[in-house]
């Protein structure tokens, strides 16, 4: 091992060994045992002899801390010192010096805030962001320093990485369960009162649940990493071992959390559940970083690759032609599809307006568009990412970037990535947690389950897929209400009904281009006439979702009539295409009418529920 690998591994084991530290002073309730910061008492550093066992432990605490410190001064001089040729250790050890130093500010303001809910939480957050980063930069360093070519494909690591994210998720739910006082809300468990789904009444109540359901969520998703390690990458034992590794502490540490339930919150429980929930989180983003660069040091751009990396067309296409700073700036934006975006936040802002019954306030909801519009753009990068060997094939899409080879595919995957982290980061801290999870859920859907399990494999894709098109307004309420109601489930439901007939009139125009890249569309599989009644039937389902909107959250007369009469136009608009039968040429110019006319359908309709919600306030009770 390098010094810069020895010193990284010490400052990982180190910080893991504060979290820990941390936890029992939280379950000890000795954050407060030193008034004052750095030091214990005004004017002392060193706590007596004679101080009790919750001074000296925040003064241990705080001590590790500032170990940590120096640990991470002396990583970014050895990076600037041994690494100044690898950018992608020394930037990022540096950046490590700036979030060790706000950890630091932030663990001052939770004493100033006698440790406030919040405070903690962020101080939290703080931390496994730190753990997060110590162990990429582990990580990295034992990687070949220069890797040719652009590798095989990263959906394996896409996976990996979304279960990394929805485990830190899941860690900051937790926190906001302590934060809101509500770990004893159900004495029970798994149940709560008797039931998986207790009534959401009150913010403890639904901090608990949420807390427990998304555990369940989280559960899932890292059992799944596991099985494609164990399917697909058995080539690589460390990647199969970290997987595995992670899906058999998760039950553990579920069961430990269990027990803190049960236990009545004891010290014990409460350390190891965040410990081996710590332990967790820095396995997956090992197994998210690791998995990334060894995918880069294997076969070479054009080798034939599966769904999971074994063969799934990586670009046979020329290196990026040389672009001015504007070009490349293009290019990245195109890849984010700002034209999908912008029918998504339609419906995220008269969902704010509807859970509000009126307008709500400016800030929230920019910072909620913005994480939104991030989230849509991260999904939609690593889409292209993903789908750049049929992009290359469709006349539609082979002038997207990637197959114009305007950006290097390598480098739009990291791309998406980080638009995911800094959307979660703006929706968690600027609006709250449930809308961060669950615009991350909603990347995760649209990259994992439609992208790779079901664009190529069943034309029932766009059904299954277009929930995650169906989440930006179950984000906008959530960010008002921090829960989500009935009301909110309609409105998912509504425009989950509303995507079928508007992706498939699409796919009617441009069949021809599915058929060429194998994409199983209904079109190409079932032929127009049964695409067409598909689209009625749907339709249907779409109106009758719509009028059923109107009675559950008692909107006026303003939806109603918008309903009724755009919801006719779109069945009469659907019937017509479903009469024409199987005619092309007929088909296809009523199918562009539909898919032109669905998105003013959509759009309107959400118009009307803004106005109607403003004009007739709460509803009567």
């Amino acid at each position: 091992m390098t010094r810069f690998q020895r010193l990284a591994a010490a400052t990982v084991a180190l910080t893991f060994l504060l979290v820990t530290i941390g936890v029992v002073v939280r379950a000890t309730e000795s954050g407060m045992a030193c008034p004052h910061w750095p030091g214990c008492f005004e004017g002392q550093f060193l706590p007596g002899l004679d101080a009790g066992y919750q001074v000296w432990l925040e003064w241990i605490h705080r001590t590790v801390a500032a170990i940590i410190g120096l640990l991470v001064l002396g990583l970014a001089a050895v990076a600037v010192r041994d690494h100044r040729d690898r950018p992608s250790i020394m930037w990022p050890s540096i950046g490590a010096v700036g979030l060790v130093a706000f950890q630091a500010w932030l663990g001052r303001e939770t004493v100033r805030l006698n440790n406030s809910g919040e405070s903690v939480t962020a101080h939290l957050a703080a931390a496994m962001a730190l753990l997060g980063l110590l162990v990429y930069l582990l990580v990295r360093s034992r990687h070949p320093a220069r890797l040719a070519g652009r590798g095989a494909s990263q959906r394996f690591t896409l996976l990996a990485a979304f279960a990394a994210a929805a485990t830190f998720a899941l860690l900051l739910f937790g926190s906001n369960v302590t934060a809101a006082n509500a770990w004893g809300v159900f004495p029970d468990w798994p149940l709560m009162g008797g039931t998986p789904v207790p009534a959401l009444v009150g913010e403890q109540v639904v901090a608990h649940a949420l807390h427990r359901w998304v555990a369940v969520i989280v559960g899932l998703i890292v059992i799944a990493v596991a099985i494609a390690a164990w399917r697909t990458q058995r080539g690589h034992r460390h990647l199969v071992v970290l997987a595995v590794a992670a899906a058999v502490l998760y039950p553990i540490q579920s069961l430990i959390g269990g027990l803190q339930v049960l236990t009545r919150l004891a010290d014990w429980t409460q350390t190891l559940h965040v410990a081996l929930a710590a332990l967790i989180w820095g396995v997956l983003a090992a197994l998210a970083v690791s998995s990334y660069y060894t995918a880069r040091a294997m076969a070479p751009a054009g080798a034939d690759t599966d769904t999971w990396g074994r063969g799934a067309g990586v670009d046979r296409g020329a290196e990026p032609s040389p672009r001015t700073r504007k070009d490349t700036v293009r290019a990245y934006v195109a890849l984010t599809k700002p034209r999908i975006i912008e029918l998504l936040l339609v419906t995220t802002v008269p969902a704010m307006v509807l859970a509000q019954r009126g307008i709500p306030s400016v800030g929230l909801i920019f910072w909620t568009l913005a994480g939104g519009a991030l989230a849509a753009g991260s999904a939609n990068a690593i889409n292209c990412y993903l789908d750049r060997d049929i992009d290359l094939l469709m006349a539609r899409t082979r002038r997207r970037p990637l197959p114009a080879h305007e950006v290097e595919p390598e480098r739009a995957v990291v791309f998406g990535i980080v638009l995911g982290v800094i959307s979660f980061v703006v929706l968690a801290w600027f609006v709250n947690l449930l809308s961060a999870f669950l615009a991350l859920l909603a990347i995760g859907f649209y990259v994992v389950v439609y992208t790779i399990m079901l664009k190529r494999t069943t034309p029932q894709n766009i059904v299954i897929g277009g929930a995650a098109g169906a989440l930006p307004p179950v984000i906008g309420w959530a960010a008002v209400t921090g829960g989500v109601e009935v009301p909110a489930l309609i409105l998912f439901a509504l425009v989950f009904y509303w995507t079928p007939p508007h992706f498939w009139a699409l796919s009617l125009r441009i069949r021809r281009d599915y058929a060429a890249a194998g994409v199983p569309m209904l079109p190409v599989v079932r032929g127009i006439a049964e695409t067409s009644r598909q689209i009625v039937l749907y339709s249907v389902l779409m109106v009758a979702i719509s009028l059923v909107l109107w009675a559950v959250a008692r909107m006026g007369w303003v939806y109603l009539g918008s309903a009724l009469v755009l919801g006719a136009v779109f069945l009469r608009q659907a019937w017509t295409l479903w009469r024409q039968g199987s005619a092309p040429e007929a088909s296809t110019a009523q199918a562009i009418r539909l898919y032109r006319y669905s998105i003013s359908y959509l759009s309107l309709l959400f118009l009307a529920v803004a106005v109607d919600a403003v004009i007739f306030g709460p509803p009567l009770s």
